[in-house]
């Protein structure tokens, strides 16, 4: 031994065996667990198929052209040999650029010793190369359908960052650090996470992204003041406190989507849109959707929309004295309200919704994006089957799928941090409400993928029927506003532009900076993002971007003005503000109410642990 270097000293060597049998034993308890919920069911088996098949279709397509074959393989093998030259002139003290580095946002390399240290540059280098290769390998390859190439790049891409060295070990710097520092107690303690974690998951890994004890509806988000005014077996209304001393005439009704729970509209009071809504003088009504289980799963699309808009309508009317309303809708809230819309247009009662505003809704579904990889026909089965079988759609399992658009964002960082840092995530307020799921019945939900994602009858006329009534968009003359974001992966917005070209009446297109959520709840006071304006609506989106100024900020106040301009909310036909329970319905509770807060596991009857 050298001088000055000791080894181990007996004690410290046996409290790290006694370490090594702890994860032993929680790893193998964890293997258990992990076999025991992985017995196959029918949507499951669909997307192996689907997987296997995908693959099995890009090998084929590479086989039938040789010429592509060879030229990945030799740009492989110059790639490895120029790597390797890079490598051994690191080792002599040369300083050598990278061949390729990370793309910019990619946070999983942000280590020193990623760019510091030969061996981990050279891991990172691989890997990155690796990458690259098979995404252009994807891209060039010729004969295939176009479903079958998205769903191939998918997989690919899964099974690429699935691979990423952040994700083990032994080749994760940080990780290599901590493991060192802590003797392995952060394996211990990450195992335990993943454990709990898997307890309180259905069809897949529900990670957890933040620090659930620190939230508690109604009390430091969804706070905004106001009444549940009106409820039925699926809804609940609240009616909001005003906060001017007079009103707009007509009431404003907002229709959330049920995927999630509404509050991501009023999370904290500076980025509340419901809190805004109500201080620009609105008498705002939103729906609290229940959070549905086994005994709601004959609910159909008809029945959320009966049982939604159109008795918050009846329950407005009650309560106001108005016959019409505003309609402000998200997601597939809007999808709702545009049918609601078609349907009171071909009964006639069109006149009921004074304008219709839908925030990144998808009403023609051409371009489902990444999502489209889970519904095509087989995996379609599958699903049916299972909700069938269950008679709901757990909301865990879809809060998986939503989070695999975004993996590297919404799971690799969170399997890292939990799992093999063993750290605590940190309080935030937008994961809270992600990880906040509701489940979908099988009488809606079924129907909903096959005749809107699948088929894409919305847009036909006549092509959906509610309550034994034909609707047609085209009918449809209510004013309408309409919001996308520009890196929306939900809603693209290539999609929900040509659902604003179906309506006869007036419509305004606004394109939104940001995302799904981000450029949505998008408040004026933090000036982000920007918007996009057109007066025109060309056939065709990029015609309407092409010819679009941009303007700075939120959209929110544009959204206003039009409201104002078009006389939907007419400053000159004010009322005095009107307070819950001021008319002929009565308060049934506070704000938020209980509907919001029923979780999936007190649903299911399930103990959370």
């Amino acid at each position: 031994m050298q001088p000055g270097l000791e080894g181990p000293s007996q004690a410290e060597l046996e409290e790290w065996n006694a370490q090594l049998q702890e994860i032993g034993q929680q790893y193998q308890a964890l293997m258990q667990d992990l076999l025991e919920r992985m017995a196959p069911d029918e949507a499951a088996d669909t997307i192996q198929t689907d997987i296997r098949e995908a693959f099995r279709a890009g090998a084929e397509s590479l086989m039938r052209d040789p010429q592509l074959l060879w030229k990945t393989q030799a740009q492989l093998l110059q790639d490895q040999w120029q790597l390797w030259q890079n490598g051994l002139q690191s080792l002599t003290g040369q300083q050598t650029a990278p061949l390729v580095t990370p793309e910019r946002g990619d946070r999983r390399f942000k280590d020193e010793a990623w760019t510091q240290d030969p061996y981990y540059q050279a891991i990172m280098q691989q890997y990155l190369l690796f990458s690259r290769m098979v995404e252009e390998l994807v891209e060039e390859l010729d004969g295939l359908p176009e479903q079958q190439k998205d769903n191939l790049a998918f997989y690919a891409r899964q099974v690429v960052n699935a691979m990423a060295p952040t994700n083990f070990v032994a080749t994760n710097p940080e990780v290599m650090r901590l493991t060192l520092e802590t003797r392995g107690q952060n394996l211990v303690d990450g195992m335990a996470k993943l454990r709990e974690d898997l307890a309180n998951s259905a069809g897949g890994l529900s990670v957890t992204m933040t620090d659930r004890s620190a939230f508690e509806v109604g009390e430091n988000i969804a706070v905004t003041p106001g009444h549940v005014v009106y409820e039925n077996e699926l809804i609940q209304l609240i009616q909001y406190t005003p906060t001017t001393e007079t009103v707009f005439k007509t009431p404003l009704l907002v229709v959330p989507p049920w995927i999630n729970k509404y509050y991501i509209l009023d999370l904290r009071q500076d980025n509340s849109l419901v809190k805004w809504l109500v201080d620009q003088g609105h008498t705002v009504f939103l729906i609290s959707w229940r959070n549905p289980g086994p005994d709601q799963r004959d609910l159909t699309w008809a029945d959320y929309m009966q049982m939604g808009p159109i008795d918050a309508m009846s329950a407005i009317e009650q309560a106001t004295g108005e016959k019409s309303v505003n309609l402000l809708s998200y997601c597939i809230g809007g999808t709702l309200a545009a049918s609601t819309v078609a349907y009171l247009t071909s009964t006639r009662r069109g006149r009921k919704v004074k304008s219709a505003t839908y925030m990144t809704t998808l009403v023609d579904f051409r371009d489902p994006g990444e999502l489209g990889v889970f519904l095509h026909e087989p995996v379609l089965q599958g699903i049916e089957a299972k909700l069938e079988e269950q008679g709901y759609l757990d909301g865990r399992s879809m809060a998986f799928t939503f989070n695999l658009l975004r993996e590297n964002d919404l799971f690799w960082s969170f399997y890292i941090s939990n799992y093999l840092k063993g750290d605590q995530p940190a309080p935030f307020d937008l994961l809270y409400w992600n990880t906040d799921g509701t489940n979908l019945p099988a009488g809606t939900h079924g129907w909903y993928l096959r005749h809107m994602y699948l088929e894409n009858r919305l847009v036909q006329p006549g092509g959906i029927e509610l309550d034994g009534v034909k609707i047609d968009l085209r009918k449809v003359s209510t004013p309408s506003y309409f919001i996308s974001t520009r890196d929306d992966h939900i809603a693209k917005w290539n999609s929900t532009y040509y659902g604003a070209l179906l309506p006869k009446g007036p419509v305004t297109f606004v394109l939104g900076g940001s995302g799904h959520i981000a450029g949505v709840v998008n408040p004026p006071h933090k000036n982000k993002y920007g918007y996009w304006t057109n007066p025109e609506l060309p056939d065709d989106h990029e015609q309407w971007l092409a010819g679009a100024e941009k303007h700075e900020g939120s959209w929110w106040p544009h959204w206003q003005q039009w409201m104002v301009e078009g006389g939907y909310a007419d400053p000159e036909k004010m009322v005095p503000a009107r307070q819950p329970g001021d008319g002929e319905l009565p308060l049934l509770e506070e704000a938020p109410g209980r509907y919001v807060k029923m979780t999936i596991p007190e649903v299911l009857g399930e103990t959370q642990e």
